[in-house]
């Protein structure tokens, strides 16, 4: 089900490393927990930001959810269908449903981040 090409982090974020550009979304499990999405609030080009940082929100009819990053780094583009239509991040949270890409200061970040297969041993191991 997670993309084995992608990087997932503890707080259900993935990470899709383009040369020296990360992908980032929400996994499905974290669109799953969210239910029906309603609103994104995403960062604007050019803003930077450090591993941990919030980097957004997302509202569904049940909860509002912050996004962290994973990785340091300046925001490169923000994915405005998303913004038009929050629904994408429920419809294909590891595709059309991406929130940004953020040039990375640091692949050194990329190390704290799991395998796709440490990442369902971890939504099994009931800690998420």
């Amino acid at each position: 089900m997670y993309p084995s090409e992608y990087l997932y982090s503890r707080e259900h974020e993935w990470v899709r490393v383009e040369d020296d550009v990360c992908v980032l979304g929400i996994t499905e499990f974290a669109q799953v927990e969210l239910g029906e999405v309603v609103f994104a609030e995403l960062p604007e080009v050019g803003q930077v930001f450090n591993t941990g940082d919030e980097i957004g929100t997302i509202e569904s009819v049940k909860a509002v959810a912050e996004v962290y990053t994973p990785v340091a780094g300046e925001v490169v583009e923000v994915n405005d269908l998303v913004v038009e239509d929050p629904e994408l991040i429920n419809e294909d949270p590891h595709g059309e449903g991406w929130l940004i890409k953020l040039r990375f200061s640091s692949a050194s970040d990329l190390k704290d981040l799991m395998s796709a297969e440490k990442y369902e041993e971890y939504l099994k191991s009931g800690e998420a």
